[in-house]
């Protein structure tokens, strides 16, 4: 008999959580390819939704049956917190692809008044608390060595669509 307990509840939700961002996420691509958007670093997506893939359906395999531990998810639920700040904040403009368009400046309010790329850090938190929230610590070590990794190269990617977007002369 396959038992679910508070572990699967909390995987259901980042699992619905992450489909509602990607349709949500995908709404917000099209409409800004429409209007003249350009997608940079198009070579690192794959990765990176391989990487989150993973990630949740190891999480399902080893922790569905887990109790969890409440400090780690006190720090999950401040990350969803921020989460819903950034995508307030980003509202129309959010995406999981790098997009610029010509003209556009680059949104400095909300938590981006702080941190330059705060969806990142909620990223960061995310790929850390919920499997220590499960009793995972090596897990969540392995998987947040892979994210940096990961995060590197989009953030080169990301901070080079933005200086191109800064040289645009549409954009002053």
């Amino acid at each position: 008999m396959i038992h679910f307990g508070w572990g699967s509840a909390l995987l259901l939700y980042v699992t619905l959580q992450r489909l509602a961002e990607l349709w949500w996420a995908g709404g917000n691509e099209r409409r800004i390819s429409a209007a003249g958007g350009i997608e940079y670093g198009k070579s690192h997506w794959p990765a990176m939704v391989a990487l989150h893939a993973i990630w949740l359906v190891g999480l399902w395999g080893l922790a569905y049956d887990r109790p969890v531990d409440l400090v780690y998810l006190a720090l999950f639920v401040l990350a969803q917190i921020a989460r819903i700040w950034v995508l307030a904040t980003l509202g129309r403009r959010w995406t999981t692809r790098v997009f610029v368009v010509p003209g556009e400046h680059p949104v400095r309010r909300g938590p981006y008044r702080y941190l330059r790329h705060p969806n990142y850090a909620v990223v960061v938190a995310e790929i850390a608390f919920v499997p220590l929230a499960l009793g995972l610590p090596f897990y969540a070590l392995i998987f947040s060595v892979l994210n940096a990794v990961v995060l590197v190269v989009r953030l080169r990617a990301e901070n080079a669509a933005l200086k191109t977007a800064a040289r645009d002369p549409r954009a002053s």
